[in-house]
């Protein structure tokens, strides 16, 4: 009988070959387990209302009142939204055709883009010009916009660190490309070493690749480490040098748990850097409103900026986004919130400034916490989280764990985490999911638990791992570095 379009044999194979370990067979056994009665924590994703974190108040009453513009007709709505919220609501109205229910632009509404420009031009110290920011359904779609249009084949290479988000490598298969892998340095702290970027270019063209852009994730998702100043210049260089467009994945900037290395944008830099490194080197920067104090995930608000990127190349860009007609329009309005908060003397300033600070610090305390439960269980080692929301301790299996995983048929780091998700209801994302070097493992979760909870979860991780390394330690030996 012949093959139907969606018979599984007759799939796009890029769909096949496309994994999602966030979402993959950790996930789907913790459903699995939820739906049984078992209580489960999902710190498999970078999801913060869902383990707790309370939205901020005024981006939400402003949303509420634009989508329900009736209650700005209300005699009394000054008694329940504050009357920043109400103007702010009336502002954003303004700069649609027909409220929230109509499309925008397909760029997004030039009023929030605008709004975008200005905090990128105080953040950086350098104009930004709003007809080169598309706002986008989260960060993840303008990546996938641009990687869509770098690509062109699995003859085209694009440079992403290892270990990586899956939004890349997914993406890139979908699209028929080919992932390169560049290594971070576990024992530096997950840093960036130029030479690695080279080795991995000279080799990747050894076989035919035409390597035509880089992946920066600053700060690190998995890893947490913040990129330094002087890392980001020899990054620019090297672009320059290799004519590489740059994707800047600057989606955690907000989340920063230290002070010694603080968030600096790709774009300040590269501009700090003068001719003829600013004007040539091609850069996209993305961020979004997921992330940060805000949380706000399921919104799906993002936005992307290019710099050194040719007129007709952004009409190009434009015409891949009209494919869409337009991006949410509350997620705009949140992206607009974002980038131009209450400011002091606003009436909702004090709690807006009172809210975010709970929360970031709160994550900083939590980020020590994580890292610290970890480096006191048997045989597994962590980096300090000192920005974005996860964790990556590497798990050092013992001889008798990886012939266990063997027999079960498992990858050994999945094999650890099905038994952690079993023993603890705790559900994370083996380190193969984002890639590691060979006989190395890991495990990734994120730090957002509610802060009152962390220390009874790391006392059920440290329990489960130190009975599972009695269990299965032969003293044959271990995974290392």
């Amino acid at each position: 009988m012949a093959l139907k379009a969606l018979d599984y044999d007759s799939l796009n194979e890029n769909v096949k070959k496309c994994q999602y370990a966030v979402r993959g067979e950790l996930y789907l056994r913790a459903s699995e387990l939820q739906k049984e009665g078992k209580k489960i924590i999902f710190t498999n994703v970078g999801n913060p209302h869902a383990l707790g974190q309370k939205p901020l108040t005024f981006p939400r009453q402003v949303v509420a009142l634009c989508q329900a513009p009736f209650l700005l007709e209300d005699p009394n709505v000054g008694m329940v939204f504050p009357a920043d919220a109400i103007a702010r609501a009336k502002h954003y109205l303004s700069l649609t055709s027909g409220g929230l229910g109509a499309y925008s632009d397909s760029r997004g509404l030039p009023g929030v883009r605008k709004e975008v420009a200005e905090f990128i031009q105080r953040r950086d110290g350098y104009p930004s010009d709003p007809e080169l920011i598309f706002l986008t359904d989260g960060a993840s779609k303008g990546v996938m916009q641009i990687l869509n249009c770098v690509i062109r084949g699995d003859g085209d290479g694009i440079l992403v660190p290892v270990p990586q988000y899956p939004l890349y490598s997914a993406t890139i298969s979908l699209l028929g490309g080919t992932l390169v892998p560049y290594y971070l340095d576990e024992s530096e702290n997950w840093g960036l070493d130029v030479n690695n970027l080279r080795q991995s270019v000279a080799q990747a063209r050894s076989q035919g690749i035409s390597v035509r852009a880089m992946v920066i994730i600053n700060p690190g998702n998995p890893t947490g480490q913040c990129l330094s100043e002087a890392n980001l210049r020899e990054i620019l260089k090297f672009c320059y040098n290799e004519k590489l467009v740059l994707l800047g994945d600057e989606v955690y900037q907000q989340n920063i748990y230290q002070d010694e290395r603080p968030f600096i944008s790709s774009k300040k830099v590269l501009m700090d850097m003068g001719s003829p490194f600013s004007k040539e080197v091609q850069l996209v920067s993305f961020h979004t409103v997921s992330k940060g104090y805000w949380g706000e995930c399921g919104q799906r608000g993002g936005y992307f900026e290019m710099t050194n990127i040719p007129p007709r190349v952004v009409e190009e860009i434009y015409k891949v986004a009209s494919i869409a007609l337009s991006p949410n329009v509350s997620a705009q309005i949140f992206m607009g919130l974002m980038v131009s908060p209450p400011k002091p003397g606003d009436i909702s300033y004090d709690q807006f400034a009172r809210e975010s600070k709970g929360i970031l610090e709160s994550l900083r305390r939590r980020a020590k916490i994580m890292t610290d439960g970890f480096n006191s269980c048997k045989n597994v080692a962590c980096n300090f989280t000192e920005g974005a929301m996860y964790s990556f301790p590497q798990i050092r299996l013992p001889a008798g764990a990886l012939q266990a995983a063997k027999q079960a048929g498992k990858v050994p780091d999945v094999f650890y985490c099905l038994k952690l998700l079993e023993a603890t209801g705790i559900s994370t994302v083996p380190g193969s999911g984002f890639g590691q070097k060979e006989g190395v493992f890991h495990l990734r979760t994120t730090i957002l638990p509610a802060e009152e909870e962390m220390p009874e979860i790391m006392d059920s991780f440290k329990k489960f791992n130190d009975e599972f390394m009695t269990q299965y330690d032969n003293n044959v030996g271990y995974s290392r570095m």
